[in-house]
This record gives C-alpha cells, sequence and structure tokens, in this order.
C-alpha cells in the first residue's frame, strides 16, 4: 500500500487538463477560473461545439465521438497535458476517473492526478479487495461472499446467505452487473445474465453475492483527505431515489439521519477511507436499514455526480478542495464537525422520455431556459443549440435547489422544474415534478425501491402533444423576456400584456 506523500505546503499547479466533457467538465473549468489556473480541455469529433470546449482556455481535439475512440485514451490525453505545459489532469467523473492504470500514467509522466493514488483506486475499485481492506478497519459490511467463487459455489452459499439476494459485478458499479434474486431457482439465470454484462461493461465477468436489505436507503459520506494524514467527512447525502440502480434525486441532509446515527456513520466513512490511505475527495456508499443499521456498500474514489448538495449545505467547494489537496494544502480540524447549515435537493435531467419507460432520447435542444432565482443552481454543459448524442451520458443538466429547511428546498425544486424549458429533445422533468408532490416522498418515506415498487409511473392520461409543448415553451420564454423588460425600467412600468398567460398555464400543467 503507497505511504502518504511527505508532508509540504505546495506543490506548483498552474495548468490543469480536464480529462472529461459535459457538465462536470465546465463544472472543473470554473473551479480552476476561481484559483486563477489556465485551463485545457480535450474533445471529440461529437463535441466540437460543446460548452466545454468554448469555456477552457486550449482546447485540444482526442478523436471519434466512441469514447474508446477520445476519451478513453490514456496516452493521448497525457501526451496532450505534456504538449500544452499542463502541470495536473483533473478526470472529473466516469471515463478515466477510477483507473488506476490511468492515475499511475499520469503520475509515472511527472504530472499529478488531482484524485486519490492509484493503489487506492485499484483496491477501492475491486469490491471483493475494498470488502477485506475495510473489514480490518472495522467497518461493517453486508453478508455476502468472498471472492473467487464459480458459479456452483455461489449456488451453494446461496441458501446460507438467504434469499433475497443482490448478485453484483465484482469490478464495477453504476447498477451494471447487478441482479436481485429472490430464490434459487432464480440464482443460475441471474448469474449467467450478469456474467455477460459485467464483462461487456467493465471487461471482467467475476461476480459476488450480497444480502438484500428490503426497505433500505441508500446513504452516502461525502470524505476528504489531505496528503498530511488528516481525513474528515463532510456528512451525509441520501440517495435512495433510484431507477433501476440508478441514482435520479439525491439531498442533503437525510430526513432519515439523527444526529448519533451521522456520528457513527461518519467514523465508518472515515475508518474506511483510512483503510487505504486514501488522499483527496471520495464518498462512502452504504445501505442503512430500517433499524438504522448500517454496512459499508463500497467507496466511488472520485467526484461524485450529487456533489453539489454538499457543497451547498457546508459552503466548501468540492473541486476547489480537491486541487488544493493535490497542491499539498493541509486541512485544518474544524470541517470534520460541520453541521449542516441548510438543505440541498439535486434532481438529475435526462434526455430521457418518461412515457416510454425511459427510453434515451437524442437531437438538437432547439430552446433552453433554465430556472433561476434565490436558491437555485444549475449545472450544465448544454445550450440552445447542442447536440445530445448517443455516443455519452442522457445528463442535461443537474438542477440543485437550497432552502433554510426540507421544505423550502423542495418548494424551490417544484418551483425551478416548472421554470424549466427544454426543447428539441424528451426530458424526464415531468417525472421529478410529479416526484416532488408524491405526499410520500414529501413526508421522507421512501426506500431505494420507492421509484419502482410504489410510485406511480402513470404521469398522466394522455402525453401532451410536440405542438402543444412548443406553444408552452415559446410563451414562458417570452414571458420570461418580458419579466426581464419590466425588471429593467426605471420608471413605473406599463400594464403587463396578459395575452400569453393561459399558455403559460398550460406549460405549468402539463409539468405538473
Amino acid at each position: 500500500m503507497e505511504k502518504h506523500m511527505p508532508a509540504r505546503e505546495t506543490r506548483n499547479i498552474q495548468k490543469v487538463l480536464i480529462a472529461n466533457r459535459g457538465e462536470i467538465a465546465v463544472r472543473v473549468l470554473r473551479a480552476c477560473r476561481d484559483l486563477g489556473l489556465d485551463t485545457v480541455a480535450v474533445y471529440s469529433d461529437a463535441d466540437r461545439k460543446s460548452l466545454h470546449v468554448r469555456y477552457a482556455d486550449e482546447a485540444v481535439y482526442i478523436g471519434a465521438p466512441p469514447p474508446r475512440e477520445s476519451y478513453l485514451k490514456k496516452a493521448t490525453i497525457i501526451d496532450v497535458a505534456r504538449r500544452t505545459g499542463a502541470d495536473a489532469i483533473h478526470p472529473g467523473y466516469g471515463f478515466l476517473s477510477e483507473n488506476a492504470e490511468f492515475a499511475g500514467m499520469v503520475r509515472d509522466a511527472g504530472l499529478i492526478f488531482i484524485g486519490p493514488s492509484p493503489d487506492a483506486i485499484a483496491t477501492m475499485g475491486d469490491k471483493q479487495a475494498a470488502r477485506q481492506a475495510v473489514k480490518r478497519n472495522g467497518v461493517p459490511l453486508i453478508p455476502g461472499t468472498e471472492p473467487g467463487l464459480r458459479d456452483e459455489e455461489l449456488l451453494a452459499v446461496a441458501a446460507q446467505i438467504g434469499f433475497p439476494i443482490m448478485v453484483k459485478a465484482a469490478a464495477g458499479g453504476g447498477g451494471k452487473g447487478m441482479r436481485a434474486v429472490y430464490n434459487l431457482e432464480e440464482l443460475p439465470a441471474a448469474l449467467a445474465n450478469a456474467h455477460r454484462e459485467a464483462e461487456s461493461a467493465f471487461g471482467n465477468g467475476e461476480l459476488y453475492m450480497e444480502k438484500m436489505l428490503v426497505g433500505a436507503r441508500h446513504i452516502e459520506f461525502q470524505i476528504l483527505a489531505d496528503t498530511h494524514g488528516n481525513t474528515i467527512h463532510l456528512g451525509e447525502r441520501e440517495c435512495s431515489i433510484q431507477r433501476r440502480n440508478q441514482k435520479l434525486v439525491e439531498e442533503a441532509p437525510s430526513p432519515f439521519m439523527d444526529v448519533d446515527l451521522r456520528r457513527r456513520m461518519g467514523e465508518m466513512a472515515i475508518a474506511a477511507a483510512q483503510a487505504v490511505n486514501y488522499v483527496n475527495a471520495g464518498t462512502i456508499e452504504c445501505l442503512v436499514d430500517k433499524d438504522k443499521n448500517f454496512y459499508f456498500m463500497e467507496m466511488n474514489t472520485r467526484l461524485q455526480v450529487e456533489h453539489p448538495v454538499t457543497e451547498l449545505v457546508t459552503g466548501i467547494d468540492l473541486v476547489k478542495e480537491q486541487i488544493r489537496i493535490a497542491r499539498g494544502r493541509r486541512m485544518g480540524p474544524t470541517a470534520s464537525v460541520l453541521e449542516p447549515k441548510s438543505h440541498a435537493i439535486e434532481c438529475r435531467i435526462n434526455a430521457e422520455d418518461p412515457y416510454q419507460n425511459f427510453m434515451p432520447s437524442t437531437g438538437t435542444l432547439t430552446t433552453t431556459v433554465t430556472p433561476k432565482g434565490p436558491g437555485v443552481r444549475v449545472d450544465s454543459g448544454v445550450y440552445s443549440g447542442s447536440e445530445i448524442t448517443p455516443y455519452y451520458d442522457s445528463m442535461i443538466a443537474k438542477l440543485i435547489t437550497e432552502g433554510e429547511n426540507r421544505q423550502e428546498a423542495l418548494q424551490r425544486m417544484k418551483r425551478a422544474l416548472s421554470e424549466f424549458v427544454i426543447m428539441g429533445v424528451k426530458h424526464n422533468i415531468p417525472f421529478h415534478l410529479k416526484l416532488m408532490n408524491s405526499p410520500r416522498f414529501i413526508a421522507g418515506q421512501f426506500d431505494t425501491r420507492f421509484v419502482e415498487d410504489r410510485f406511480s409511473m402513470q404521469l398522466y392520461e394522455t402525453e401532451p402533444t410536440e405542438a402543444e409543448l412548443e406553444t408552452a415553451a415559446i410563451a414562458m420564454t417570452l414571458y420570461a423576456h418580458r419579466q426581464r423588460q419590466l425588471a429593467a425600467q426605471v420608471v413605473a412600468p406599463a400594464k403587463r400584456d396578459t395575452s400569453n398567460w393561459k399558455w403559460l398555464g398550460r406549460w405549468e400543467r402539463l409539468n405538473r
């Protein structure tokens, strides 16, 4: 296991290459600009006109749209960093962010990888190795199998674990290679299907099994660790609103949490990170049952999609902290006892059709009007005219709202969702609006199976037509433009034109 780097206050970082695309690339670029750092973006053919390309100080073409021909080309990205004079590489999330080989190549090239060590990535990236590592630090684990078992051995021990069981890929996450199994008869087919999916997604078909916790919540803890041996946590995020093991909505703090549970889980998160001498930002993901027993699930050795909710409730810019830690910054002692100062909720706005089983949607964004106002943040890498292609993740934006309490954050989210205009592709805003009005969600009474088992997917009697949506969106855009004009007037404004209000009301009704 690698040891922490020698203690020193600074390492020279003046230019950062962002080895990613979309909203996370823009997010990292903004943090770099706040710190006065020069930036380099990389892009594929599909991203020539993307926002991250326009925002960076320099942008370098690296290949064709498929990720294996561009954003996954390790040597090419490192060569671009050298040629442009970059000192460090920030991987964002996805792509090469949890690739131990890439992190090692960056280090061997004399560059700084803004993230953990290759050893930590490798250990935590192998779920079985991660379980063994954190177990030595007393971290509670979900009952399950040891690594390296053949299918016949998995079948033999299944009854000892007890059904229902989760079959999981040893080398990956994100719901790939994962199957829920409710009896022994289902297990052989589930293993075969999970093997194929894991092999396709990660190049490694190895599986393991865990006891499925019925009625569990998915709660994760954000940690930061510096090169001087200091590890802290910044509280929890509630990630239980999922569909097919994919997160849809996240919030901080969790409505399920109490002071004692936060303390105990925070201590566990720190112990898990220290088990691999972790440095930089990371996330400890756990399952928590209805009796508030918690179990380590995995560690994500990167920045999370949902990091903005933690930033809002703590006031800490996590990307800037990542860069500062990579420069050798020593963290202060007070951050580990931070209590959330507000409540924040994030909705992932994806190009997918909730009326057609969330089928991905592609095309040109003909119109986008993002919500604004108090307590509203939008992280996005697109604009009107951007192309949503089949090559990458379907996320259009992350919509985050903050309030003094959960009720205010929810009300602001409803407002912001109703103001968000997206034309040209299908999107899941109607789903989010319906969820925000669900009595069980409002009451915080949900678990990881809530969306699939107890949430009505029948959004409306009929899907609104494209013409109706377009008319409503135009009305909303004109209304917003008129409001800006009125706000800019020095003298008293004239009587408002209400001719478009009926379509504004139609837009709001369609989105509810």
